[in-house]
């Protein structure tokens, strides 16, 4: 995450600029590990796999995301906190050990934040998996259709855009909503000529679109970030790891200007992205930029 922040210009100084009440943050992943650079700040915990009562993390996945968007850094001198270390989050549990999950869990545990985004004052809501197969379209657009209810209630929606790439038309389902943001991986030549680049399998979006997807990009290639045992750190890459970056952004923004709606966030950070002069349909607006979207707000 020392890397990444470097990269979007997330410095410090910005992030303790951003001087509001600390923004709750949604996430449906496969729960969270109670990390120290997570500890005090997991206000609720809701398990749609097993039905256990208290936080957990089985698979480690959930807790690096959360790392990305809000680990404070306790554990490794600030060098691997997220890009929010103040936020506050509300954990939905949908994906077991192995990552897997069903449509069902997501439609509940995305009926769990609408019925319970007052309470916690939810802004955003990160979903950095896939659920569904395509037996299952029916069910897949009434999923689809709740996750717009939830922005149409004012929640920030970022959705990752799947790792099926490189191929038009790979963005995850749930990506695919025209009023989410999607975001894809993009290292803007940090690796150089590397072969196994997270952008190089990221989802794409279609060219027939009337629409960019995906909307923004984010680096997803080996980030280092809350690692699910012993208050250590992990490696990871994925559109997973790019999500939750721009999620963390979000919650700054808004840390910073509460008074801003989910539309109004949507359109500063796509209108600060940075052209990579690369193709529509796999950098979206460009990469997310940071320091600018928080600079000029």
């Amino acid at each position: 995450m020392y890397r990444v922040r470097n990269q979007l210009g997330c410095s410090d100084l910005l992030q303790q600029s951003c001087k509001g009440s600390p923004v709750t943050v949604a996430v449906l992943d496969t729960g969270i590990y109670t990390h120290p650079d997570l500890a005090g700040r997991i206000v609720d915990f809701q398990d749609f796999v097993n039905y256990r009562s208290r936080s957990y993390d089985d698979s480690g996945h959930g807790t690096h995301v959360a790392g990305c968007i809000g680990g404070n850094g306790l554990m490794s001198n600030g060098r691997y906190k997220g890009i929010a270390p103040r936020c506050l989050f509300c954990i939905g549990k949908v994906l077991d050990r192995n990552g897997e999950g069903s449509i069902e869990s997501m439609y509940h545990a995305l009926l769990w934040v609408l019925h319970n985004r007052l309470r916690h004052h939810i802004r955003i809501l990160n979903i950095s998996v896939g659920i569904g197969q395509p037996s299952e379209k029916n069910r897949i657009e009434e999923v689809i259709g709740l996750l717009e209810a939830v922005w149409n209630a004012g929640i920030v929606v970022v959705c990752a855009a799947g790792n099926a790439g490189p191929e038009e038309g790979t963005i995850s389902p749930l990506g695919n909503s025209r009023k989410v943001i999607t975001v894809g991986c993009h290292e803007d030549g940090y690796f150089g000529m590397r072969g196994s680049l997270c952008e190089n399998y990221s989802g794409r979006g279609d060219d027939s679109y009337l629409y960019r997807k995906p909307d923004l990009v984010a680096p997803g290639t080996d980030i280092k970030s809350c690692g699910s045992r012993g208050g250590g750190y992990a490696i990871k890459s994925g559109t997973s790891m790019a999500t939750p970056i721009v999620s963390g952004a979000a919650a700054l923004l808004l840390q910073k200007a509460p008074y801003l709606n989910n539309e109004q966030v949507k359109r500063k950070m796509v209108y600060t992205a940075r052209d990579l002069g690369d193709s529509w349909n796999k950098q979206g607006w460009g990469m997310l930029d940071i320091e600018k979207l928080l600079l000029e707000n």
